[in-house]
């Protein structure tokens, strides 16, 4: 169980976050899976689901930056500088803002458990 493992898995969901890919990205979302947003928006697995593939966002890119990753035996704690690059109804915009995210190893694989985003720098 790598540190590398952990950014990989970040970055599979940041792609398929782009791709609208949603069998990737529930796949590597926990079961427990719970998000809140920059603007202070709660999300359960189901919720952040609908909203990153059936909502408003068109996501073009998230890059994390400045990636720091701590590990806990099975549970490592990801925290960086992301930059989203996103379409809402406001139209296109780019967030850079620190980003949290905790990953659970089950199941042989890592998970997104939690995660949160913001404030907007």
């Amino acid at each position: 169980m790598l540190s590398q493992d952990v950014l990989d898995a970040a970055l599979e969901r940041a792609d398929a976050l782009r791709r609208r890919d949603g069998e990737t990205l529930g796949r590597l979302l926990h079961p427990q899976f719970c998000w809140i947003s920059h603007k202070g928006d709660q999300f359960d697995r189901d919720a952040y689901l609908r909203s990153n593939l059936e909502g408003q966002n068109t996501w073009h890119a998230q890059t994390l930056e400045q990636t720091r990753i701590t590990m806990f035996g099975v549970t490592a704690v990801l925290t960086c500088i992301v930059t989203d690059d996103v379409s809402t109804m406001a139209g296109r915009s780019r967030y850079r803002m620190p980003m949290t995210q905790v990953w659970i190893h089950e199941g042989g694989r890592w998970l997104l458990a939690a995660g949160h985003a913001g404030p907007r720098l």
